[in-house]
């Protein structure tokens, strides 16, 4: 894809005028237009500063300015790199901070980076195959094997998982995110929602060995991480909705 094309798409993705976005990145409509139609070849700093008033990810903007011609400006570190020691000490200290209650991370595809000792009530009784570094969280989430059996409102939580995956997958050319889609819908029953479904902003009610728990779920980003692979990380924390859940996961 050219590098017009490209903008154009990531503009009209977001329902940007061309005016809304000029005025945002600092130059004309007219100057943009020029721009979008190939007319005019944007310099390095302009396809950055567009990028940015996109609010691209780091990926996509890295992938805009490889598209204009120009190398990419935000490095892609192993996280098992020594550089980054200090980020994964960094995410031991959260995950920790966040007991008695369950917290993982995860990366852009949902696959599980590291998870805290509380979070072992969570995936209790699960598949081994389908648990710890590297397996997938969403997976996890619906799959016979996995908690599927124990989640008392499956068809509501179920739904919440999908959609998440469906807004994802147009960020992810490759379609890893669109395949897991696609094997989680076959695990998924068709189910009315019950009468008092909330829509997709739902708990999590899980059957455990301590008793039932409501769970509502909180998504942290590093937005200020300047590396890709850091800032498509996510700290995923399991909260108690009632304060009897809260008193089982602290006793």
């Amino acid at each position: 894809m050219d590098f017009p094309q490209a903008l154009r798409e990531r503009r009209t993705g977001r329902r940007l005028s061309q005016l809304d976005l000029a005025l945002r990145a600092g130059t004309t409509q007219r100057h943009l237009s020029f721009i979008e139609s190939g007319r005019s070849a944007p310099g390095r700093t302009m396809v950055v500063r567009l990028a940015e008033s996109l609010e691209l990810p780091l990926r996509e903007r890295n992938e805009l300015l490889l598209a204009a011609g120009y190398a990419p400006a935000y490095p892609e570190t192993s996280l098992d790199d020594p550089a980054l020691a200090p980020v994964r000490t960094a995410l031991r200290h959260i995950l920790a901070g966040h007991e008695p209650y369950p917290a993982i991370v995860v990366d852009r595809y949902g696959d599980l980076v590291a998870a805290n000792e509380a979070f072992g009530l969570i995936t209790e009784g699960a598949a081994p195959g389908l648990v710890g570094p590297g397996t997938n969280a969403y997976r996890l989430a619906l799959h016979p094997d996995g908690l599927a059996p124990r989640i008392m409102n499956f068809a509501e939580w179920a739904r919440h998982i999908l959609e998440r995956l469906r807004q994802a997958a147009p960020h992810d050319p490759a379609g890893r995110i669109a395949e897991l889609h696609a094997e989680l819908e076959t695990y998924v029953p068709e189910m009315r929602p019950s009468p008092d479904h909330l829509g997709f902003a739902v708990p999590l009610h899980l059957r455990s060995s301590r008793g039932e728990l409501r769970l509502m779920t909180t998504v942290t980003t590093f937005a200020t991480a300047v590396d890709v692979t850091i800032a498509e990380l996510k700290l995923e924390a399991f909260l108690p909705s009632d304060q009897a859940t809260a008193a089982l996961l602290s006793a």
